[in-house]
C-alpha cells in the first residue's frame, strides 16, 4: 500500500514546522512515530525513499536516514531492499492517551497512614525536627573534605552492607558510655534512619500474618512498616508509665515495638517494673522487642534513662537509634544493634537486604563522633531544648485557654497537649495556612475515632519567639471550630 505523496509530506511538514528547539532529525522521528501510533500511517504502508523525502522536505538525506533507522530499531518500520514499510502494530485503542488509565493501588498501600508533610522552611511546631540551623555545618564540611582528600575514589564503591566499620566502632563506643549497651561493631548495622531498622526487623524476625504489639498511640512510621510487611497489629495502651502490657488471649506476638526512654507521642518513660515484665514476657513467648530509643539523648531532669538492651545479658531486644533527630534529617543515617546470636545468624543474609553506600558521609560521621564533636553538639542541643521546653510550657499556660492537659514529660523535642472533644485534624489542617504544623494526636492511634484528641507541638526547630503568637493562633482556631460546631 503506497501513501499518497501530498498527504504524506503534509503530515511530516506540519510536525517539522512545530519542532521548536528540537533538531530536524528528532522532529522527523516524532512526526512519523505519532502518525504510526494514531493510525494515520497504517500497517504495511510503503514510505517514499529517503532520497525523495529529503528532496521534498529540503533537508539532508542523512537526517532522514537517521530518523528512519531509529524508527526501524524501535520496531515502527521495516527496511529492506524493497523499501521502507510501516510495521504491523498491536491492535488497541487509537491514540497514545485517548483514555485515562484506571489506577488501583494494592490494598495494603492504600491503608497506610498518611505521611507527614515535609516542607522547607519547616513550619513552626513541626514534631520530630531538630534545630537544624544550630548544626555546625562549616565543621562538618571540613571533616567531609578531609575524608574525600584522604580516601577519595576508594569510597566510591558500595562498601559493606552493614555500613562503614569506622562508624560502627564509633557508635559502639558511644553506646557503651551513654546508653549502657556493651556491644562490638559486628553487632551494629547502619540503616537509612530508624524506620529502615524497623523494616529490617520485620524481614529478619517475622512472617506475613504474624502479630506485632505496638504502642497505642504510637509512631506512625512503624505502623507503616508493619502494614507493608503484612503483620497484624495489636495496640497496647500507653499511660504515664509507658506501654501497659495487656494480655487478653490474643495470639502471642512475634514482635513488640516500644519506645521506652521517651514514648512518642505521650513522652512517658517505661517504668522499671514494666521493662522487666516485658523482657520476661518476650523470653517466655519467644518474641523480640524492638526498642526505638526515640529522643533518649534529650532528658532535662535527672540522668539519661538506660536502654532496655543493656539491662540484661542476651536480652531478646533489637535496639534502634538514629542521627536524623540529633543532627539533621537529610543525613538519613540510623543504626540497629543486634544481640550477638542474632547478628551471627543475620550476617549471611545482610547482603541480600542492604547494599551499602553513603560511605563518605558515614566516614565523616565517624570522625564527628570520635573527635568529640557529637557529644558537644548533644550537650548544646540539650541546653537549647530544655530552655524551649520550659518557654513553651509557659506560653501554653498563658495563651491556651481551652481545658487541656500537657502529657509529654521533661525530655525530647515535643509537647503533647490533650484537649477533649475537638476535631484535632481540622485544627491541624487549618493551622497550615499560618505556617504552623502541629500534629493531630488522634492520628497516632490505631483507631483514630476512639483516640484521645489534642495537638502534638514540636519545638526543636521552632524559636521561642514564635511560641506565644503560635499558641494564640491555635486557640483562635479551636474557638472557631467550637463556634462552628455550636
Amino acid at each position: 500500500m503506497n501513501i499518497p505523496g501530498d498527504d504524506f509530506y503534509a503530515l511530516i511538514s506540519d510536525g517539522l514546522q512545530r519542532r521548536g528547539a528540537q533538531t530536524l532529525q528528532r522532529s522527523l522521528y516524532l512526526a512519523l512515530r505519532a502518525a504510526i501510533l494514531d493510525g494515520r500511517l497504517q500497517a504495511e504502508s510503503r514510505l517514499p525513499g529517503s532520497r525523495i523525502i529529503a528532496g521534498q522536505l529540503a533537508i539532508s538525506r542523512n537526517t532522514v536516514n537517521a530518523a528512519l533507522e531509529q524508527l526501524t530499531l524501535e520496531g515502527y518500520l521495516h527496511r529492506n531492499r524493497q523499501g521502507t514499510r510501516v510495521a504491523l502494530q498491536e491492535k488497541g485503542e487509537p491514540g497514545p492517551s485517548s483514555h485515562a488509565l484506571e489506577v488501583r493501588l494494592a490494598q495494603r498501600v492504600s491503608q497506610l497512614p498518611p505521611p507527614t508533610a515535609r516542607e522547607t522552611p519547616v513550619p513552626a511546631f513541626t514534631p520530630g525536627t531538630p534545630a537544624i540551623n544550630y548544626f555546625p555545618l562549616p565543621l562538618w564540611r571540613r571533616l567531609y573534605d578531609r575524608v574525600l582528600r584522604e580516601e577519595g575514589s576508594a569510597l566510591l564503591g558500595y562498601g559493606s552492607p552493614a555500613g562503614e566499620l569506622s562508624l560502627r566502632k564509633a557508635i559502639a563506643r558511644h553506646l557503651a558510655l551513654s546508653r549502657g549497651i556493651h556491644c562490638d561493631a559486628s553487632q551494629i548495622v547502619i540503616t537509612e534512619g530508624a524506620l529502615e531498622g524497623v523494616s529490617l526487623c520485620t524481614q529478619l524476625l517475622s512472617e506475613t500474618g504474624d502479630t506485632v504489639w505496638i504502642e497505642n498511640p504510637g509512631y506512625a512510621g512503624a505502623k507503616s512498616a508493619f502494614m507493608k510487611s503484612g503483620l497484624r497489629m495489636v495496640g497496647m495502651p500507653v499511660d504515664e508509665e509507658g506501654l501497659r502490657l495487656e494480655i487478653n488471649g490474643e495470639h502471642s506476638p512475634a514482635l513488640i515495638f516500644t519506645s521506652p526512654s521517651h514514648q512518642f507521642p505521650y513522652g512517658s518513660v517505661l517504668s522499671i517494673n514494666r521493662r522487666l515484665a516485658l523482657l520476661e514476657f518476650a523470653r517466655q513467648h519467644n518474641a523480640w522487642i524492638i526498642e526505638d530509643d526515640y529522643d533518649s539523648e534529650f532528658r532535662y531532669s535527672g540522668e539519661l534513662v538506660p536502654a532496655m538492651m543493656g539491662m540484661q545479658k542476651n536480652a531478646p531486644v533489637v535496639y534502634l537509634g538514629t542521627f536524623s533527630k540529633t543532627l539533621f534529617p537529610s543525613l538519613r543515617t540510623g543504626f540497629m544493634v543486634l544481640p550477638q546470636a542474632l547478628a551471627r545468624a543475620a550476617q549471611p543474609v545482610m547482603g541480600a537486604l542492604l547494599r551499602g553506600g553513603h560511605r563518605a558521609e558515614q566516614r565523616t560521621l565517624a570522625l564527628f563522633i570520635e573527635e568529640g564533636h557529637y557529644a558537644r553538639h548533644l550537650a548544646a542541643m540539650r541546653r537549647l531544648y530544655r530552655k524551649r521546653y520550659r518557654e513553651l510550657r509557659d506560653a501554653l499556660h498563658a495563651e491556651l485557654h481551652v481545658a487541656h492537659r500537657v502529657l509529654a514529660g521533661e525530655g525530647g523535642m515535643h509537647l503533647t497537649v490533650a484537649i477533649d472533644g475537638i476535631d484535632d485534624k481540622w485544627v491541624a489542617q487549618q493551622a497550615r495556612q499560618y505556617h504552623l504544623a502541629p500534629a493531630a494526636l488522634s492520628g497516632y492511634y490505631l483507631d483514630e475515632q476512639q483516640g484521645q484528641t489534642g495537638l502534638v507541638l514540636g519545638y526543636g526547630n521552632t524559636p521561642a519567639s514564635q511560641f506565644a503568637p503560635g499558641i494564640r493562633r491555635l486557640q483562635s482556631l479551636i474557638t472557631q471550630w467550637q463556634g462552628g460546631k455550636g
